[in-house]
């Protein structure tokens, strides 16, 4: 079975709640197979040994201020590159967009062969592989170049790469365009205490669930509202966490 791209990304606005919000939705989710893709935030050890515990790969954006380990990785790559990968296994990708009056080239780059150099203590759980992106984006006569650093488990194939990486946005624009139209989460008012955390764990599993459900053939919508009427429906849903 192909792996299946998993994105996390809770909306919460404190740091230490939402890495503890990711622990949390991590333990209830069936993650065996899959490919887990997080923002910056979920870059942390706790929350990459959770994710291999479950049989599961990650691709997880790194961190400026993750140690060293962000000036290692960005340090290992500029090595790489001007010597032209002479010492270490590695992948390169290139895509290329135009449309809306913008252009965009992506570099994607992916080195394996890397964890005695970046995590010789193994404190990083199945750390195999680092992945490289660099987009070059023209528009309205202006020319940006951004880079972002990820760690994975994944051994290097930086099409794959590329792929988790893209379906990372494609799964966040999607999942939260569901959270606001289907459970209209940004018109939520909750604020005090562990509240608003709480709320958005359960919304994503609700979401989640719903999803998981197939018998019914209904937007998630309409299958929350079906839920809420037949305890029947309720209960099959429930049945599949």
């Amino acid at each position: 079975m192909k792996p299946q791209p998993v994105k996390l990304k809770p909306k919460i606005t404190i740091a230490s709640n939402e890495i503890t919000a990711i622990l949390e939705l991590l333990k209830v989710l069936e993650l065996a197979g899959c490919i887990v893709t997080i923002d910056a935030i979920g870059c942390q050890k706790e929350i990459v040994k959770l994710i291999t515990q479950q049989n599961a790969d990650y691709v997880i954006t790194l961190k400026k201020n993750q140690g060293n380990l962000y000036a290692e990785v960005e340090k290992l790559f500029k090595l790489e590159i001007s010597t032209g990968f002479q010492e270490l296994q590695h992948s390169t990708y290139k895509t290329e967009e135009t449309g809306h009056g913008r252009h965009e080239i992506r570099h994607y780059v992916m080195l394996s062969g890397i964890k005695s150099r970046l995590d010789p203590d193994s404190v990083w759980t199945n750390f195999n592989s680092i992945g490289m992106v660099e987009s070059v984006r023209s528009e309205d006569g202006n020319t940006t170049v951004e880079t972002r650093y990820f760690i994975s488990s994944i051994e290097e194939n930086a099409r794959k790469f590329a792929n988790y990486v893209r379906s990372h946005w494609g799964i966040e624009n999607s999942l939260h365009w569901v959270l606001d139209v289907a459970l209209r989460e940004d018109e939520c008012r909750i604020r005090k205490n562990n509240a608003p955390q709480n709320f958005a764990v359960l919304r994503q599993i609700a979401v989640n669930l719903l999803g998981k459900e197939k018998r019914v053939k209904r937007g998630i919508k309409n299958k929350q509202f079906l839920a809420a009427m037949d305890d029947n429906y309720l209960a099959r849903v429930l049945a599949l966490a």
